[in-house]
């Protein structure tokens, strides 16, 4: 199902992707736009997965990226709320917390000598 990246409204169309200056009828965000995006990779040269893509300086203004394909939001597995997140953290790091009362261990202690 292809999204709005800011309001989160169905965009139907027989095309398959939207035109550069196309807009959500709903909140007027651009929807060709690296946002909607399958390929936006944050962290990555220029936030994409697809290299040698040119500069794009405003990620959710309309631009003219030949190799925009339109995110499938029912791909997209977000946590539904702060428990799941909190959740999910704990699965993969463990238990990090540390009883308040502990006092933590001296630079000495760290390099004792022995």
């Amino acid at each position: 199902m292809r999204r709005c990246h800011n309001c989160g409204t169905e965009w139907v169309s027989e095309k398959k992707v939207p035109g550069p200056k196309e807009y959500c009828e709903t909140c007027s965000a651009y929807l060709h736009c690296c946002l909607n995006c399958r390929h936006r990779t944050p962290g990555r040269h220029n936030e994409c997965a697809v290299p040698n893509t040119d500069w794009v300086g405003d990620r959710a203004g309309p631009n003219f990226c030949e190799h925009f394909e339109f995110t499938d939001a029912s791909d997209a597995q977000l946590p539904e709320d702060d428990a799941e997140v909190s959740t999910a953290f704990r699965a993969l790091f463990g238990d990090i917390e540390t009883p308040r009362d502990e006092k933590p261990m001296s630079f000495e202690d760290l390099f004792d000598g022995d």
